[in-house]
């Protein structure tokens, strides 16, 4: 009898094993993190930027044309010369029109006195020339002027021209 008590308990541990294997909780898998993907909204086009104008030219001369341009440019004059400044503008985008403040200070650089001033308020398109001159029937002073170009309030260019 001593022999089946032995297979008989070994049966007994196996089963008792078994069932304790069978009765464990089964691990849930951990869930994998999935998160959504990023919501993709369409990043704005930055808002162009507004057109500018620049001054590209200045020229000074007793004489100009039907297209406002200087023929023969000129840094001498005469007493009586009309004296002629044709201004060279561009603006970034050639198709739009860009509101402006174009001036000129004229000023007798031996005295330090201004001869004149003006402005004029402009819509620049592309490139364009605007001219402004003096004039002084009985004759200007000899000796050295400057003409200063602005453009909205800033003084963009300068020459200094002299009468003879």
């Amino acid at each position: 009898m001593n022999r089946h008590r032995i297979p008989h308990a070994l049966l007994l541990a196996v089963l008792g094993a078994v069932a304790l294997v069978g009765c464990k909780k089964k691990e849930e898998p951990a869930p994998v993190a999935s998160t959504p993907p990023a919501a993709t909204t369409p990043t704005p086009a930055p808002a162009p930027m507004p057109a500018t104008a620049t001054v590209t030219s200045v020229d000074l001369g007793n004489a100009v044309g039907a297209d406002m341009k200087i023929g023969t440019p000129m840094t001498s004059f005469a007493p009586k010369d009309t004296i002629y400044v044709s201004i060279g503008t561009s603006t970034s985008d050639p198709a739009a029109s860009v509101p402006g403040k174009l001036g000129v200070k004229w000023t007798h650089v031996d005295s330090n006195q201004t001869v004149n001033e003006e402005s004029r308020d402009l819509n620049l398109t592309g490139m364009g020339n605007t001219e402004f001159h003096i004039a002084k029937p009985d004759g200007w002073p000899k000796g050295k002027y400057k003409v200063e170009v602005s453009l909205d309030g800033n003084v963009v260019q300068s020459r200094e021209f002299e009468v003879k």
